[in-house]
């Protein structure tokens, strides 16, 4: 009789011991060890789609997979972090847009509302227009919660061309820490070159970390800063002749 109850407190304590083994597993389980693990993750984030690439980088001193992937006229790529299987970017852009120049140019106020309208409580941090490979486009760049977006629309169409977002860091000490706004960092510009005037001002992501691109001329010079966003700190200058 004792000998049945010490066999059922060691059958008790093994099954203890296998459902934390189980759950151990599960949690390792999360996170990414192969290039295999990466390509399926992808596939069901994209399913049908063919990967054309998997990479294994690192990046800001965590490593992560990068995916490519092709499905119909669109390409794909997704970074997923290796520690935790969190994706960490995605994107897709068209390869194939018609120029459509017998149409009119929508207007920046439309364009404004189309991707307000595509990234709910979203606001817009810089909108510009550009021609690229003989393309009319906008592109807007725009944050909300952790994430910044970069989207570009058909210019002529309206028609949504390439859309891509990347998690930023929210870590507890970087969280409180709020970002100058892009105002200051234009008068950080200003005041290495004062009267000057700024014709481009945009916030970016640079390799992990948010920045402002001011762009500044005055006389026959050309100039441009990279500014730290959280901290203002100029961390590039360039000083042009303009032709």
């Amino acid at each position: 009789m004792k000998t049945g109850k010490n066999i059922a407190a060691l059958l008790a304590a093994g099954a203890v011991m296998i459902t934390g083994l189980a759950a151990a597993d599960s949690a390792a389980a999360a996170g990414i060890s192969s290039a295999n693990q990466a390509r399926e993750k992808a596939l069901k984030k994209v399913p049908n789609a063919v990967v054309t690439d998997t990479d294994l980088d690192t990046e800001n001193g965590e490593q992560v997979y990068e995916i490519e992937l092709v499905k119909g006229s669109k390409k794909y790529d997704i970074t997923y972090r290796a520690s935790d299987g969190k994706m960490t970017e995605y994107g897709w852009e068209k390869t194939t847009v018609s120029p459509s120049r017998n149409r009119a140019v929508i207007s920046e106020k439309k364009c404004r509302q189309l991707a307000l309208d595509r990234v709910k409580n979203a606001a817009i941090t810089a909108i510009s227009q550009k021609t690229d490979d003989g393309i009319d486009i906008y592109k807007v760049k725009m944050t909300a919660g952790n994430k910044r977006y970069t989207l570009e629309y058909h210019a002529r169409t309206g028609a949504l061309t390439e859309y891509k977002w990347k998690l930023v860091k929210t870590a507890g000490s970087n969280s409180q820490k709020k970002d100058i706004s892009l105002e200051q960092a234009k008068q950080i510009a200003l005041k290495e070159v004062p009267g000057a005037v700024v014709y481009k001002a945009e916030y970016d992501i640079d390799d992990g970390a948010a920045v402002y691109e001011i762009e500044l001329v005055s006389g026959n010079y050309e100039y441009e800063f990279k500014i730290d966003a959280g901290t203002g700190t100029i961390l590039e200058r360039d000083k042009d002749l303009i032709d």
